[in-house]
């Protein structure tokens, strides 16, 4: 069976097609727990039918930032590269919107990540803003493992969903995102962007190198 059968099959079921759809418009990662609260099953069922999308290719599973004792929530969002089959913008078309926005605007690359970087903190205002960049940079199929140390924030890019545009002209690339990057946390006190670290697209590993600022040491 190939990889579009199977997600076709499993968004056929109607429970894993609603939760599909919440977890894609929902902006942000979402927890077992979350999607029971929308949808008013048991945990162990909602458990089911997320392996199931999860095994399809649909949804990427990973372990949310630590917040104290107990074991590590997991939390999920949509595979980045099943996004554009099933009705949600994949990371192409964004990229595409990205790239005319700097035809129609003149504005370089770095600017117009920032902008499109601020509209993707609405309503995240009082949040970890490392927690917010990660998140959004996870949705965006980057992958990414955050690393601290004291004040000093390491966010390593593990995959690279723009290989292929990024291997042609990886200056505009790279320069959109790190300028969604510092868009992100404008709109979040506490972190700023020091610079991105950029390796080959083929191997990603790049790195967000950012620092915690006095206003969230304060908070």
């Amino acid at each position: 069976m190939s990889t579009l059968q199977q997600q076709a099959r499993a968004l056929g079921d109607p429970t894993r097609h609603e939760i599909y759809r919440r977890v894609a418009d929902a902006g942000h990662p979402l927890g077992i727990g979350e999607l029971t609260e929308h949808l008013g099953l048991n945990h162990n069922g909602i458990r089911q039918h997320v392996a199931k999308l999860v095994g399809a290719g649909l949804l990427v599973e990973r372990t949310a930032a630590s917040s104290g004792r107990g074991r590590p929530k997991l939390v999920y969002t949509v595979d980045p590269t099943a996004e554009c089959r099933w009705g949600v913008t994949g990371p192409y078309e964004r990229l595409a919107t990205l790239l005319a926005e700097m035809l129609r605007s003149g504005d370089d690359a770095v600017e117009v990540g920032r902008r499109f970087g601020r509209s993707q903190v609405r309503g995240h205002e009082g949040s970890d803003a490392v927690t917010v960049l990660a998140d959004h940079m996870a949705r965006q199929g980057f992958d990414p493992e955050v690393r601290r140390r004291g004040t000093r924030v390491e966010i390593v890019l593990q995959n690279c969903p723009f290989e292929s545009t990024a291997l042609v002209d990886p200056q505009t690339v790279c320069s959109l995102h790190e300028g969604i990057a510092e868009g992100i946390v404008e709109g979040i006190d506490g972190l700023e962007v020091d610079e991105l670290v950029r390796k080959d697209p083929r191997r990603a590993q790049c790195r967000l190198r950012c620092r915690v600022t006095a206003s969230a040491d304060e908070a």
